[in-house]
């Protein structure tokens, strides 16, 4: 018996028990695990999103460029980046994907996770898509120019409960979605 890509062909002489065997080794393809990218510097929704994955089972990535606490764990990572502007932005760019959510109040990292196909979520529960994501820009780059104008601007408001239920919603909808996208 050969085995190819194909599956298991006889050649020769072969017994049923062997052909049996070949069949059982063979391993399906992998579905691709739903990860969730956690851009942690100034997240609030930190532990909304620990409550959320582990309802769902899902393996959370918290990135940042310093020491932060994480609960204990196996489906959740800490990972400490080294310093420098985007370094925390580029690792969670290069692993996102299509199967996966990255939570994010950073615009530009926000654009660059969608363009590689990432659900994208603000701590405020919006989503962001090809479509929102270019108004975002645009708005982000206008305070920047009103700013370095000498204007002065105000920070976001504090996060509400509002905006804490509207999270939880939009987490849980990005989840459900994605899993509907993979079969399960």
């Amino acid at each position: 018996m050969v085995l190819s890509e194909n599956g298991p062909h006889l050649s020769g002489s072969c017994d049923f028990l062997n052909l049996i065997m070949a069949f059982a080794d063979m391993e399906e393809p992998a579905t691709p695990a739903i990860r969730i990218f956690v851009d942690a510097d100034a997240c609030p929704v930190k532990n909304e999103v620990y409550r959320v994955a582990e309802r769902y089972e899902l393996k959370v990535f918290v990135v940042a460029n310093s020491f932060m606490n994480v609960p204990r764990s196996d489906m959740i990572e800490r990972v400490i980046v080294t310093q420098g502007p985007d370094v925390a932005d580029d690792w969670i760019v290069e692993r996102a994907g299509e199967t996966d959510i990255v939570i994010t109040s950073d615009i530009p990292l926000a654009g660059r996770s969608v363009k590689k196909g990432a659900s994208v979520l603000s701590p405020t529960g919006k989503a962001f898509d090809n479509d929102a994501i270019g108004m975002a820009l645009a708005t982000r780059d206008l305070m920047t120019d009103l700013r370095s104008a000498g204007a002065v601007t105000r920070g976001p408001p504090p996060l509400s409960r509002q905006d804490i239920s509207r999270f939880l919603q939009a987490l849980d909808l990005a989840v459900v979605r994605v899993k509907r996208k993979l079969g399960l």
